[in-house]
C-alpha cells in the first residue's frame, strides 16, 4: 500500500537585523501567514531569526523587538527573506559582511531559495551572491548599490526581480509585490489573488519603481544652455525644434548640442521628452483634463504618443498613472 506523502509547510525564515524597519519586517509574515490547502492547512510556517542568540533586536523605530531564534533557524529554511535594515555597517558602507553575518549565512543549505526587500540586497550582495546577476532595491539607494558592487546588474527601475533561486525588491511596500509573486510562483494566481484580498493590497501592481522617481533636471550654476531651456519650458505645448533651441542661445546646432549635453547629462530631445512627461504627469495628477487635452498640452500631440512615452518612461499607461496618483478627485467607493 502506498504511504501518503507527509505534508510539511515551506518554511520561510525571516532573518531580523538590527536596525530593521517594522513594517517591512511584517510582510513575510502577513503575506505568507494567510495562505492554506484545500484541508485548511497553512502552506507556510514562517520564522523570525537574529544572528545572535534570542534576544531584542533593534529597529528604526522607537522599540526594539524580541526575536526567539537564533541563526541556528536558517538551516531549516526553505526560503530566507533578508528586510532592509539602516544599521547594516560595514556591509552597507564597505560592502564586506561582518564575521557574524558572515556565520550565519553559512548555515543556509543550498538550494534554498533567497529573497531580499530593499536594502537588504547589500547583504547577498557583499557575500558575493550576485556577481553577474540582476537585482533591485529602493531607487534611492540604486546608485550606491552599483557603485559598492559594480558586478551586480543593479536595475533601479523594476518592483522585483526573480532570478530563479535569489529574488530582490524595491523599497518598502514592492516587497508586498515580491511576496505575492513568489505565492503565485508556489501556488498560482487563485491562491496569491486571495491572500492579496485579505491583505486589501492589488494581486499585480503595473509598471516598476520608475513611476515613483522625481528625477527634477539640476540647473548649473554658470549653464550656457539655460536660456533656451527657460524658453523651452515655456511652449512644450508647441513644436520645439532642435535649431530653435540653439538660436535662444545663438550656437550652432553642432555647438549647442554639445553643451547641453555636458550641463544636463543627456540629448535635448532627450530632456525635452522628460519635461514633457513631467508635465502630463502633473496634468493627471491635478487635472480632469481628457487625455488628448493633456496630450496636447504635455507636446505629445495625441493621446497614443502621450501613452507610448509614459509606457517607456514610467512601465505604466496615463489612465493607470492618473488613477493611481490622482489627488483630490472623489472616489465613489469611499464614503465620507
Amino acid at each position: 500500500m502506498t504511504r501518503e506523502p507527509t505534508f510539511r509547510p515551506h518554511r520561510v525564515v525571516v532573518l531580523a537585523l538590527d536596525g530593521l524597519l517594522p513594517f517591512e519586517l511584517g510582510i513575510p509574515h502577513r503575506i505568507f501567514g494567510r495562505p492554506k490547502d484545500a484541508e485548511g492547512r497553512h502552506l507556510y510556517e514562517v520564522v523570525t531569526c537574529s544572528v545572535r542568540p534570542p534576544g531584542p533586536v533593534e529597529t528604526d523605530a522607537d522599540f526594539s523587538i524580541h526575536v526567539e531564534n537564533g541563526p541556528e533557524a536558517l538551516a531549516t529554511a526553505d526560503t530566507v527573506i533578508v528586510p532592509a535594515s539602516y544599521e547594516l555597517g560595514p556591509v552597507f558602507e564597505e560592502g564586506v559582511l561582518t564575521d557574524e553575518l558572515a556565520a550565519a549565512l553559512a548555515r543556509i543549505r543550498p538550494g534554498t531559495r533567497l529573497a531580499s526587500i530593499c536594502t537588504g540586497v547589500y547583504v547577498f550582495a557583499a557575500a558575493g551572491l550576485l556577481d553577474g546577476r540582476p537585482a533591485t532595491t529602493h531607487w534611492a539607494e540604486a546608485a550606491h548599490l552599483q557603485r559598492l558592487f559594480p558586478r551586480v546588474k543593479v536595475d533601479p527601475d523594476v518592483l522585483f526581480i526573480d532570478d530563479g533561486d535569489i529574488l530582490t525588491s524595491a523599497g518598502v511596500a514592492a516587497g508586498i509585490d515580491l511576496c505575492l509573486h513568489m505565492v503565485r510562483r508556489d501556488h498560482g494566481s487563485a491562491v496569491a489573488n486571495e491572500v492579496a484580498r485579505r491583505t486589501v493590497v492589488p494581486p499585480h501592481r503595473d509598471g516598476g519603481q520608475a513611476q515613483y522617481i522625481h528625477r527634477p533636471v539640476p540647473e548649473p550654476q554658470l549653464a550656457t544652455t539655460t536660456a533656451a531651456r527657460a524658453w523651452a519650458l515655456g511652449r512644450l505645448h508647441e513644436p520645439i525644434q532642435l535649431r530653435d533651441m540653439a538660436e535662444q542661445e545663438a550656437m550652432s546646432v553642432r555647438t549647442f548640442t554639445r553643451r547641453f549635453r555636458e550641463e544636463v547629462g543627456m540629448s535635448p530631445g532627450q530632456w525635452l521628452t522628460q519635461q514633457r512627461v513631467e508635465r502630463a504627469r502633473h496634468l493627471l495628477e491635478s487635472t480632469d483634463l481628457s487625455m488628448d487635452q493633456v496630450a496636447r498640452d504635455a507636446g505629445f500631440g495625441t493621446a497614443q504618443s502621450m501613452r507610448q512615452h509614459l509606457q517607456a518612461a514610467l512601465g505604466v499607461t496615463p489612465t493607470t498613472y492618473r488613477r493611481t496618483f490622482r489627488t483630490g478627485a472623489a472616489d465613489p467607493a469611499v464614503t465620507p
